[in-house]
């Protein structure tokens, strides 16, 4: 981590490419969770007790609008870049890349939502607004 930005660095596999050798294009998006969640275990955020504590609470991605800008192929070594931007109410702002080397090959906005067991929107727990709010502050 590098002050407000969580780098995930791992490497295209077999099961991640499409028949032309490149990676799937859904596959950016699960490359861009395995960062989201990375960084929230990074923060001291454990997602399993906030799902089964008595808040019940759990993270759905609301929105997501990505630009797929050039390809990455079997075994590039990529980077996945993930800096959250702000929190409102029950939503989790964040940008996300995905790198090979010096080039971005990817790019995200991606809004989460916190809901209930009910599907319902919940405001954010207060212990992951704070921790979003001191990465924040650290980044200024």
């Amino acid at each position: 981590m590098e002050g407000a930005t969580h780098y995930l660095p791992l490497r295209v596999q077999y099961e991640d490419t499409d028949l032309s050798g490149a990676v799937y294009h859904a596959n950016y998006l699960k490359f861009m969770e395995r960062g989201r969640s990375d960084y929230v275990r990074l923060i001291a955020i454990d997602q399993t007790a906030l799902a089964a504590g008595p808040e019940g609470v759990f993270f759905v991605v609301r929105h997501c609008a990505i630009a797929f800008l050039k390809p990455a192929r079997l075994d590039d070594r990529l980077q996945v870049r993930t800096r959250f931007t702000g929190d409102s109410g029950a939503r989790l702002n964040c940008t996300q890349s995905v790198w090979r080397g010096t080039e971005n090959l990817a790019r995200a906005d991606i809004t989460l939502a916190c809901v209930g067991k009910d599907g319902r929107p919940k405001r954010l727990p207060a212990i992951l607004r704070q921790a979003v709010a001191d990465l924040l502050t650290d980044a200024e």
